[in-house]
């Protein structure tokens, strides 16, 4: 929609500078002040007058009725005055030959526009911490940070995933200690991440009744920062075991990432950065530790090294970005994470500016709500956690049970079960907007009828099964030609793609595609249900419906693959 909006915008200027030479108006003022009525009867896209009232000191209604006189596009069937408003219609021509002949002809690319080509962007997401468990708190960083990454892919933006891994810090001491006293190889071997999280719970309840465990873990931590060869081993292994196993839900979740590395490969490059800051007259010593005052940006002291000379999250933080910058210049970076965090991203951002980095404002923080089960929140020490594994598991079960009821001869119904019920968790997370906590409720996420992933699979699943069954048919030996209101506004939806894609990007929020599937799910579901496709009696309606059929297949496909759900080409 944006290029008849660019169309209609650059017409109708021409029009206005027509009846009054004397408002300075560009172009792009008058494509920012375009609406969307709330009723398609009202047009497809409107023009509010009230803004030219006091410079042609008319009443807006009598603007938009002069308006809607003098006005004349290609592209538009007609334009009605209403209230003040000018309510343009898109023309059935212009549908067929810049949308539904554009994605013929474009096919997966259809919607891109190449914005991003030769911008880098970097995206720092999922990072789970080593030795803790993948659970459903991991839900929103992952399909969050990879959502952002397939768009600025799909707008040419060269893409680097980074799994941050919190693979340093005391969390490492406490497990040794754990291990130590209460572990053993062959358990942990046996156990792999389950028996490290139950080591990390059982250091955290005797540590309540033993303060003295906390000081032991801190000085296993100091060990190994210092390179103790017997702690560096007993912290590779347990990196070596979580990355097994976290790789198994990454390849059910259909990511890979360009680079695993974690919190401890910075431990080299931060000295440089204390340096800096210590040069620049940055750091100071606060009770023994070194901090950036912050006071004057109206924020809490950013802590770069502990007491005992120990570093912080900050320190690792902005070794990485400068790390990041000259590895991979990027033009932005962005880091998905809770909104938790976001005290500490503004605090080492800022630092990162005093400390005279002009990149400063390349970085950029998306935070997202909490999630819970059934009202329920997660603690990893306490054990209170819901794994992500166990999550798309249950799912895949219950959508099992539901195939082999309805359709038990389902070809591959291992293989849809698991894109269905890992697409349905994945689709309900990232339907809600990304600030919001999110209480997750497994029956709604599978359902088959309303705004959910089961729902907008099965809708893709309808258009392969209509073009296997009318695949013997020549669609392009006819024109295509619209004859319905349904016909024309699945058009409108499809073409309202790339506005859906550049405003997700923009603001960084992946629900603005799920929510655009489930427009064309519903624009196709109706012109299905009122609409013969294969079967229409006339050539020319029945050609054009299957091609309608076609770009949905192919709008829907790929708009799939930008919040990491599988296409099911049978249910």
């Amino acid at each position: 929609m944006y290029n008849f909006k660019n169309t209609v915008a650059a017409d109708l200027l021409n029009c206005i500078n027509k009846l009054s030479s004397d408002i300075a108006l560009t172009k792009d003022d008058v494509l920012a002040m375009f609406e969307y009525p709330p009723d398609s009867n009202l047009g497809d896209i409107a023009f509010p007058c009230f803004k030219l009232s006091r410079l042609l000191r008319k009443a807006p209604p009598v603007i938009a009725k002069e308006i809607s006189e003098a006005f004349s596009s290609e592209v538009v069937s007609k334009a009605e005055a209403v209230n003040g408003y000018l309510n343009i219609f898109v023309s059935n021509e212009y549908l067929i030959k810049n949308v539904l002949l554009k994605i013929e002809e474009k096919g997966e690319k259809y919607g891109s526009d190449g914005s991003g080509k030769g911008k880098v962007a970097v995206f720092d997401y999922s990072s789970p911490n080593v030795a803790k468990p993948f659970h459903i708190g991991h839900l929103g960083t992952t399909v969050i940070g990879h959502s952002l990454k397939m768009l600025h892919e799909f707008q040419g933006y060269d893409c680097v995933g980074i799994n941050y891994l919190g693979d340093w810090g005391t969390q490492f001491g406490k497990l040794i200690v754990a291990y130590n006293l209460w572990g053993s190889k062959d358990a942990v071997e046996k156990g792999g991440v389950d028996e490290l999280v139950s080591l990390y719970v059982k250091f955290h309840n005797e540590a309540e009744k033993d303060k003295s465990l906390n000081q032991r873990a801190r000085d296993e931590f100091t060990k190994l920062e210092h390179h103790d060869e017997t702690n560096i081993q007993l912290w590779k292994w347990f990196v070596d075991i979580s990355l097994n196993e976290y790789k198994k839900t990454y390849k059910q979740l259909g990511i890979e990432f360009d680079s695993y590395k974690g919190e401890s490969f910075y431990t080299d490059k931060m000295p440089a950065q204390v340096e800096k800051l210590r040069n620049s007259g940055l750091l100071k010593i606060d009770d023994g530790a070194s901090i950036v005052d912050l006071s004057e940006y109206n924020m809490p002291p950013c802590l770069i090294l502990k007491k005992d000379g120990s570093t912080l999250y900050p320190t690792r933080d902005i070794a990485a970005a400068v790390y990041r910058k000259n590895e991979y210049k990027f033009d932005k970076c962005i880091y998905v994470t809770s909104a938790g965090q976001s005290l500490h991203f503004a605090q080492w951002f800022k630092v990162v500016e005093m400390m005279g980095y002009d990149w400063y404002n390349q970085l950029v923080h998306v935070p997202y709500g909490t999630v819970s089960i059934n009202g329920e929140k997660l603690a990893t020490r306490t054990g209170n956690v819901i794994l992500l594994k166990d999550l798309f598991a249950t799912a895949i079960e219950k959508v099992s049970e539901i195939i082999n009821e309805k359709n038990p001869n389902l070809p591959n119904k291992e293989e849809v079960s698991e894109a269905v019920g890992v697409g349905s968790v994945v689709f309900y997370y990232l339907y809600n907007n990304r600030i919001k906590d999110i209480n997750f409720i497994m029956k709604d996420a599978l359902s088959f009828e309303g705004n959910t992933g089961p729902y907008a699979q099965y809708t893709y699943a309808r258009t392969c099964g209509i073009l296997e069954k009318a695949s013997g048919i020549n669609v392009n030996e006819t024109e295509p030609t619209i004859t319905t209101s349904e016909e024309a506004d699945l058009l409108k939806i499809l073409s309202k793609f790339n506005e859906a894609v550049n405003e997700a990007i923009k603001e960084y929020e992946p629900s603005v595609i799920t929510r655009y599937i489930i427009d064309i799910c519903s624009a196709f579901n109706k012109f299905y249900h009122n609409c013969q496709i294969a079967t229409a009696d006339d050539i020319n309606v029945r050609n054009t419906r299957i091609r309608l059929t076609q770009a949905t297949k192919t709008v829907l496909g790929t708009a799939f693959g930008l919040i990491c759900m599988k296409k099911t080409e049978k249910i």
